[in-house]
């Protein structure tokens, strides 16, 4: 694709995503017409209405847009730092990370406001990232190994949080609706706390561009075009703990959107990190919002974005999945 229809894609997909955005805030368990909404937006009151939008609606929309991005350029990022098309931000021990800091948390340290355990889980996420740092090598540590190493710490992480949970029922009880991964219960102050590491990753990943797009033709091609492998390595680790971990604290873990989206929008612009990021930033939100939009009507009582995501996510990978190998054979 070239590059003028690439940039109209991604006005396309900005319009796409404001589109849900606003269906986001106009639809729950009780509906706004969407005249109301924008209404409400531009001329704040005191009626119900503008209480429901501004309160409830805007936060929650707001959480899910940069979650979303977050969670789709981490994806990207893992994807192009360890080739492996089916990476996700969950391969590395990240997410792993912030659910073992949560459940310690609780806990030991008894915590039960969410504004404290945000920075719990993300700390326990920077240090899963520091340690797969450590573990994997600094310098010059290879696809295979980083993943090998993630495997590895993930695992290890998701066992001692499964003891806690087991062990003790008020950790089991804090814990069940943080690890489906919900919008819900997140608000204005979760998202003012995460938002600068999300801004944060964002730009250091759209840094990052041209050396991964250097390294995605292996190690010897990107070091004679210029590409620092251990720095690169070692900065897109920085970059996905930061997106994924704080995105990780304020939700919970979130499965397939880093996953899909990061497929869907190469099958548009091509393996170019420099669109590719982009792209991830604007529909992995807008997915994550209709994902959350979904929960909310297809049941009498809301289902968790986490659900709607993975009943959503796991066919649409498959397609894409099959698609790509028919597309190869």
């Amino acid at each position: 694709m070239a590059a003028p229809s690439r940039a109209a894609g991604l006005v396309v997909a900005l319009v796409v995503l404001v589109a849900i955005a606003l269906l986001s805030i106009a639809v729950g368990a009780r509906s706004i017409p969407l005249g109301t909404v924008v209404d409400a937006l531009f001329h704040r009151d005191g009626s119900d209405s503008s209480y429901v939008v501004w309160s409830i609606r805007v936060p929650r929309t707001l959480i899910g847009i940069a979650v979303g991005a977050s969670l789709g350029v981490a994806g990207a990022l893992m994807q192009a730092l360890t080739r492996n098309p089916l990476a996700d931000p969950g391969l590395l021990g990240i997410n792993a990370g912030a659910a073992t800091a949560a459940a310690l948390s609780v806990g030991v340290l008894g915590v039960t406001d969410l504004r404290v355990f945000v920075w719990f889980a993300f700390l326990g996420a920077a240090i899963a990232g520091f340690v797969l740092y450590v573990i994997a090598g600094r310098g010059g540590s290879s696809p295979v190994r980083l993943a090998l190493a993630g495997t590895a710490v993930s695992a290890a992480l998701t066992g001692l949080t499964q003891v806690m949970t087991l062990l003790d029922t008020q950790t089991l009880d804090q814990m069940r609706f943080w690890t489906v991964g919900s919008l819900e219960r997140a608000d204005g102050g979760t998202l003012v706390r995460v938002l600068p590491f999300l801004v944060a990753g964002v730009v250091l990943a759209l840094f990052l561009a041209r050396p991964l797009n250097a390294l995605a033709l292996g190690d010897e091609a990107g070091k004679s075009l210029g590409a620092h492998l251990g720095r690169t390595r070692g900065l897109t680790l920085l970059a996905v703990t930061l997106l994924a971990g704080a995105a990780t604290a304020a939700v919970g873990p979130l499965v397939f959107v880093g996953l899909a989206v990061p497929h869907m929008v190469r099958a548009i612009t091509g393996p170019d990190q420099r669109w590719v990021l982009p792209y991830c930033a604007l529909l992995a939100p807008a997915l994550l919002l209709l994902a959350d939009v979904l929960g909310r009507v297809i049941a009498r009582e809301e289902i968790d974005v986490g659900v709607v995501t993975a009943l959503l996510g796991a066919p649409l990978f498959i397609a894409l999945v099959r698609r790509t190998k028919a597309a190869r054979s």
